[in-house]
């Protein structure tokens, strides 16, 4: 599983032209799903971002934690964090889990980060979405869980 975590003051996600989730300061979260990846996975993963100390103190030293920010998550699907560009010019997504397997691993994420106490929201998964987002920072990691 991967994920790209940027710290924001808003972001959102609209399908069709309308706003269908947003958020205030908190975390946007693009996360994507390989075939390995689980239910169990998702939450180990829900978990070392959400305990992550990546926003600014009273003091501007990156030492404070979601919850310590009083901050909101948007999650939005992301396969495309599994393209590989290796050979040619187009893109091949093997690595990314089909929808099927990989909906109910999105939505356990998105429940364990409210289960620890934070507002999440989540885009449409499988929809295509414009995604907009005012980078706090910018702070933006990248995380795998095969470096975890």
């Amino acid at each position: 599983m991967r994920a790209v975590v940027s710290v924001v003051k808003d972001a959102s996600v609209s399908v069709d032209g309308t706003v269908i989730s947003s958020i205030g300061r908190g975390l946007l979260i693009l996360l994507g799903i390989t075939h390995s990846d689980s239910i169990s996975t998702a939450e180990k993963l829900a978990d070392k971002i959400c305990s992550l100390r990546i926003f600014e103190d009273e003091n501007g030293k990156i030492n404070r934690s979601l919850e310590d920010a009083a901050g909101e998550v948007l999650v939005v699907s992301q396969f495309t964090l599994y393209g590989s560009c290796r050979r040619g010019r187009r893109p091949e997504f093997l690595s990314a889990a089909k929808g099927a397997a990989a909906e109910p691993i999105y939505e356990a994420f998105a429940k364990r980060c409210a289960a620890l106490g934070h507002v999440t929201k989540t885009g449409a998964f499988g929809a295509y979405m414009l995604v907009k987002s005012t980078n706090d920072g910018p702070m933006t990691l990248m995380l795998d869980t095969e470096d975890l």
